[in-house]
């Protein structure tokens, strides 16, 4: 099959990605050159408009479960979906039904060409490489879902194409320099990032779940406070602030909803009411859910046959006060506990976050040492030495933030530790970030029956992988060297010992690399595999592997 020309349809700019999909309904989203009507078999849309683009979410309901169903996209009553002559398989929408569950999770994905000058930087691509081999075989291989745990763009390490895009609209010498300035030039970034032909086909065919991390809006995005007060006294911030949220919610949230959710959501109610652009109506929501964190949940949930994905929001609602620091507040905390204390008929629990949970126990402790250094436990003088600290070298994952991790391990001890009937099989942490991959398990000592078997599972990266020396570095800093110091500088900082133990039981690999966790008849298994492409085919091998 020839995929070496991204050609998109004149009446379609990007899409249809497949997005929510449960038994009996699914939701497409596209991207059309012009305001139009869309239709998806007998489902029809309307287009709206934001900054001069125009989209449509198109609602299929009255599917049967467990069914798979080839589907064509029109535009103003032509067909604009699949191309003819394409050579990938029609876009199937495949519902729910009850048997066993495979997801397909990752993270951190740069979007450069597919070529051999930046093969040799950026690897294969993980993602085109599974849609290619995807495209080639049996239906029944595919995932029910795609789980992208943040980093799906880049818009502070940009490409050579995007650069290009930026220096035709402003001046490069200014800031934010090759940066992403605002919502026009993010919505060229997702361009960039979903029209490869192979992972355009795998979008519009698997349904996907979508969780941001700091590169969708820019690294180290609310490490804490300081951070944030320096990024309010850039002259440029509440245009890249307000433009990434604003395209992250049309491009990649509102798709995780389900149907009531989509009903009950007042951000999409009031674009959808506007009278012509709704780019204000939406800038407007995106500075307030910035300003506010508390004013919107980005977490979400969704069930897929007897498992149950909760998604965490862990960078847009943080609390950073010092002294006070969570991952989230309050409320959404709540919201979170009760989704997951919800286990009733839940056989597997997955808890994705795109920060991992566990990290190496003694990366852990360096971070535990910093957050409690940063907060004065050595004094004013190097209070402000771990906060620059804290943002060098990115020590602010779960375990920077103490109250949060602990209620997690509370949370997650009292679900896997309840009575038969109310407790899941398998709990497992899905992330990414880190950009090496690893299996650890928790452990409840002294018991050996009547728990749930708890993972942390990290894939990273999809396509951005560490130099040589880089991955040395941060394979003996996280596995070996913070082992040592790490543990040592927490007892000096008097920080307590984490109220769970784990270890490490498989990884690191550095490798571009997309993990699927199966689950069949009783039983749970996790790989990740590397990906290989040779002009139109590629093949996907496996590195890792655990039963969970």
């Amino acid at each position: 099959m020839s995929t070496k020309e991204a050609r998109v349809p004149g009446s379609l700019v990007l899409g249809p990605l497949l997005r929510h999909v449960d038994r009996t309904s699914a939701l497409i989203w596209v991207e059309t050159a012009r305001p139009a009507t869309v239709r998806v078999l007998d489902a029809t849309a309307g287009t709206f408009t934001v900054h001069g683009h125009h989209y449509a979410l198109v609602a299929v309901d009255g599917l049967q479960p467990g069914t798979s169903t080839p589907y064509a996209v029109e535009v103003d009553g032509e067909h604009a979906w699949p191309e003819p002559g394409s050579p990938f398989p029609p876009p199937v929408i495949r519902t729910r039904g009850d048997g066993g569950v495979r997801l397909t999770f990752g993270s951190c994905r740069m979007s450069v060409p597919h070529d051999a000058k930046h093969d040799r930087v950026y690897g294969t691509d993980a993602l085109r490489a599974l849609a290619l081999t995807l495209a080639g075989a049996d239906e029944s291989a595919r995932p029910d879902a795609l789980v992208l745990l943040g980093d799906q763009v880049y818009a502070d390490e940009t490409s050579e194409k995007m650069r290009e895009f930026i220096a035709g609209r402003r001046d490069v010498a200014e800031p934010p320099g090759a940066e992403v300035a605002d919502f026009e030039e993010y919505a060229h970034l997702y361009r960039l990032a979903w029209t490869d032909p192979a992972v355009r086909w795998l979008l519009s065919t698997v349904p996907a779940a979508m969780i941001f991390d700091d590169h969708d809006i820019r690294d180290d995005w609310n490490t804490s406070q300081a951070w944030r007060a320096t990024m309010a006294g850039q002259a440029w911030w509440r245009r890249r602030i307000t433009g990434g949220l604003a395209a992250y919610w049309l491009y990649q949230h509102v798709g995780n909803l389900s149907p009531s959710e989509r009903a009950a959501d007042p951000v999409l109610a009031a674009v959808l009411a506007a009278r012509g652009d709704a780019g204000a109506v939406l800038d407007e929501f995106a500075w307030r859910a910035d300003q506010d964190p508390a004013s919107y949940r980005w977490s979400f949930t969704r069930d897929i046959g007897p498992a149950r994905l909760v998604m965490i929001d862990t960078r847009c609602g943080r609390v950073l006060d010092p002294g006070k620091r969570t991952i989230v507040d309050d409320a959404e905390w709540d919201w979170i506990a009760g989704r997951v204390r919800d286990t009733e008929r839940v056989e597997h629990l997955f808890l994705g976050t795109s920060l991992p949970y566990l990290l190496p126990r003694g990366l852990h402790d360096l971070e535990a040492w910093n957050e409690a250094t940063a907060d004065g436990a050595w004094g004013g003088r190097f209070a402000r030495a771990a906060e620059s600290l804290r943002q060098a070298i990115d020590l602010e994952h779960w375990a920077a933030f103490s109250r949060s991790f602990d209620a997690m391990a509370a949370l997650v001890t009292e679900v896997a530790t309840a009575p038969d009937g109310r407790r899941p099989q398998t709990v497992s942490f899905l992330s990414g970030d880190v950009h090496y991959s690893y299996a650890a398990r928790l452990a409840y000592p002294g018991r050996t029956a009547g728990t749930s078997r708890v993972y942390q599972l990290v894939c990273s990266p999809v396509r951005n992988p560490l130099s040589r020396t880089l991955r040395y570095l941060n394979g003996a800093a996280a596995f070996a060297v913070a082992r040592v110091a790490g543990t040592a500088l927490a007892r000096l900082a008097r920080v307590p010992k984490p109220s769970v133990r784990w270890s490490i039981d498989a990884g690191p690999r550095f490798d571009n690399a997309l993990a699927t966790l199966e689950v069949t008849d009783g039983s749970a298994r996790v790989r990740w595999e590397t990906g290989r492409v040779d002009g139109d085919t590629a093949t996907m091998s496996e590195v890792l592997s655990v039963t969970l």
